[in-house]
């Protein structure tokens, strides 16, 4: 009897080891939204190529490139992205090994900034870096409904609410070096594709963190983010 219950309590220790390692493997093998270690992603409706770079902090040009897309424009849901260049493979056709690199078009130069304005009126209140938000753009203080307009001239190449921790969120694309992003908003007043003038009205402020109003404004240089700070006019 007893040796009974030994064998029988083996048994659900097996089966709760094997529960536990298929969970690990599920959780391992889900698609990663803090764009690190992502080698690649599945697109979803709504999804255009730079939200999809703006999410894992790549530089579009870069996920255009290695996914042969020319500008981008055409991709469809289930479409498979490659978020990295391919890596050197190992050719096993005989004793001796011969690796083969991705062949990449020429990078793209860095072009120079714009000349950025303030995207709305009221202080930085959450900094470059900190926290509540994203971490990675400022947060500055309004009233709802103000005025958010674009910081320099651009074309609008992401508008709608489907980046997680951005609310309502308009990306303007203004070179091939750099992006701008406008989160948190009430309402959008431009589209995808339109063509943007600096100090043109795009959208109006809605509350962010807290609940309070507040616009999310962030830069990003080749795809990384920068601190605003170093490019917006002293007032």
């Amino acid at each position: 009897m007893l040796q009974q219950r030994r064998q029988r309590r083996r048994r659900i220790e097996c089966v709760l080891l094997v529960v536990a390692m298929l969970v690990v493997t599920g959780c391992s093998s889900a698609t990663r939204w803090d764009g690190y270690g992502a080698q690649q992603h599945i697109v979803r409706k709504g999804e255009t190529l730079y939200s999809i770079a703006w999410r894992y902090g790549k530089n579009p040009s870069d996920v255009a490139r290695w996914n042969r897309l020319g500008d981008g424009s055409l991709i469809h849901p289930g479409q498979v992205i490659r978020l990295a260049p391919r890596a050197a493979t190992t050719a096993r056709s005989g004793p001796s090994t011969a690796r083969r690199a991705d062949r990449s078009l020429p990078k793209i130069p860095a072009e120079p900034p714009p000349a950025w304005a303030w995207p709305t009126r009221g202080r930085i209140n959450v900094e470059f870096g900190a926290k509540p938000g994203t971490g990675t753009g400022v947060l500055i203080n309004g009233r709802a409904g103000q005025p958010v307009v674009a910081a320099a001239s651009g074309r609008v190449v992401y508008a709608g609410g489907g980046l997680i921790g951005y609310g309502q969120l308009i990306i303007l694309k203004h070179n091939d070096t750099y992006l701008s992003a406008y989160g948190y908003n009430a309402s959008l007043r431009v589209k995808e594709g339109q063509a943007i003038k600096k100090g043109q009205q795009i959208a109006t402020m809605g509350e962010g963190p807290e609940r309070k109003p507040r616009l999310h404004f962030e830069i990003r240089r080749n795809g990384k983010p920068v601190n605003p700070r170093q490019y917006l006019p002293a007032r």
